[in-house]
């Protein structure tokens, strides 16, 4: 008697690839031995800073993502902003959770591993080089 599979399909909680993505992309920089206590240090250190800053980076990042699939929505409300705007002589900006600085950051970050990569890549390039190198000079020395 088989069971016939379940067309229902879980839904990521908001936030939650973000805080997921957060953690994979420091495994692969720290390349720890103990992934699970890794992890678990981690969350921790990310639970210390959310207290201290009352920043929460996986509202962020369900913010970001709601941003970037309902795009849309915004484009509508801009012209009733607008009209909004021409009827106020002064209109504040909203404050955001993404700061220059973070932006800034987030920059810096993904310029370091550009900058890391294009350098592992000069050395690979470098050791095959020297590789060939020496294979060349072993077969001329056969030769002689």
């Amino acid at each position: 008697m088989s069971i016939p599979f379940s067309n229902t399909h879980y839904r990521i909680p908001q936030g939650f690839g973000n805080l997921l993505e957060g953690l994979t992309r420091e495994i692969l920089r720290q390349q720890p031995e103990n992934i699970p206590s890794f992890a678990a240090a981690y969350f921790e250190d990310l639970l210390e800073k959310r207290e201290k800053t009352n920043f929460d980076p996986a509202e962020w990042g369900s913010k970001v993502d709601d941003r970037f699939y309902n795009n849309h929505a915004f484009k509508e409300q801009e012209p009733a902003e607008k009209e909004n705007s021409q009827a106020s002589e002064k209109v504040e900006t909203p404050v955001t959770a993404l700061d220059s600085s973070d932006e800034n950051k987030e920059k810096e970050e993904l310029a370091a591993v550009k900058i890391q990569a294009l350098f592992r890549g000069h050395l690979a390039r470098e050791e095959v080089k020297k590789m060939k190198q020496e294979e060349l000079e072993e077969k001329t020395q056969e030769d002689n």
